[in-house]
């Protein structure tokens, strides 16, 4: 899930994350610092890897991936993820107040729930983490290295930018 057009050339960082993830909540500062550092220089693209301890985590990411094709993915992922405890009791019906609240097709959110459209997405994302080694959330791909997140937050921002501002002048 990718709302901003970056570059062509930029750098990617995958963030495996998971809507229902204390971690991936306290992650949200780093992203947004890194959102607001690179711009369009260093495309971030959400990767979900939903956890089976996390009952609505599977909703959660189809519900994230209705929000990108109704124009609002980063948005909803933000306010979901700020609001874990509220998912944790509210599950589904949750999901979808917050798409009302960002001013969301709601009816369109549940359909998507029931129907399953995004299911193939979720489920693609999934084995690809599971493909390159991913085991919890949040985890980080910048050029070829991984970093994970789910052991702790400690200096990762630090870590992605010393690699994107590598990626980005070798490009240069």
């Amino acid at each position: 899930m990718n709302d901003s057009p970056a570059r062509p050339d930029a750098p990617v960082l995958d963030v495996w994350c998971e809507l229902q993830c204390p971690d991936c909540r306290d992650a949200l500062d780093d992203l947004r610092a890194l959102r607001a550092r690179y711009g369009d220089r260093l495309e971030l693209r959400l990767r979900h890897f939903p956890l089976e301890k996390h009952k609505h985590a599977f909703a959660a990411a189809q519900a994230a991936e209705e929000a990108q094709e109704q124009g609002k993915g980063w948005e909803y992922v933000e306010a979901v993820l700020g609001r874990v405890g509220e998912l944790d009791r509210g599950g589904e019906p949750f999901l979808v107040e917050v798409a009302r609240e960002l001013g969301l097709d709601a009816e369109e959110f549940d359909t998507a729930l029931v129907d399953g459209r995004h299911i193939l997405i979720v489920d693609a994302d999934q084995a690809e983490g599971q493909a390159i080694g991913v085991t919890g959330t949040p985890t980080y791909v910048i050029g070829g290295e991984r970093l994970d997140g789910g052991k702790s937050q400690e200096g990762l921002r630090e870590r992605v930018t010393e690699i994107a501002d590598r990626l980005l002048a070798a490009g240069d």
